[in-house]
């Protein structure tokens, strides 16, 4: 099964994006339309810690998804936008929001917007 898994690009999609905060790091970031400074990426995903985001955000660069600017100023200033490569899920990444519209709709429950500052 290991060797199938590393060949299966559903299985490999998934080791770059799963997880309980990766799509809603990508999703905020594909929403925000521009470089997010790591408290206001914070201040938005609600329930995440510092130390997760951090370790998410490495995560994703790693995977070449997110781009990290570091500005040199006292404290450092960090952004994060979406790569060449992060872009390219938008399109995924806002049918997947549709899709769980939907699933909230029929199980009757009211979605909220994301308000996104």
């Amino acid at each position: 099964m290991k060797n199938f898994e590393k060949k299966c690009p559903v299985s490999y999609a998934i080791d770059l994006i799963g997880g309980k905060w990766k799509l809603t790091i990508l999703h905020t970031l594909a929403q925000n339309n521009g470089p997010m400074r790591f408290k206001e990426l914070e201040r938005t995903i609600v329930g995440i810690t510092p130390t997760m985001l951090t370790k998410q955000l490495r995560a994703l660069e790693d995977a070449e998804l997110v781009r990290r600017k570091i500005f040199a100023t006292v404290p450092p200033t960090v952004e994060y936008k979406l790569s060449r490569h992060g872009v390219s899920m938008k399109p995924m990444i806002a049918e997947i929001e549709k899709w769980g519209t939907d699933q909230m709709l029929h199980k009757g429950l009211e979605p909220q917007p994301r308000i996104y500052s």
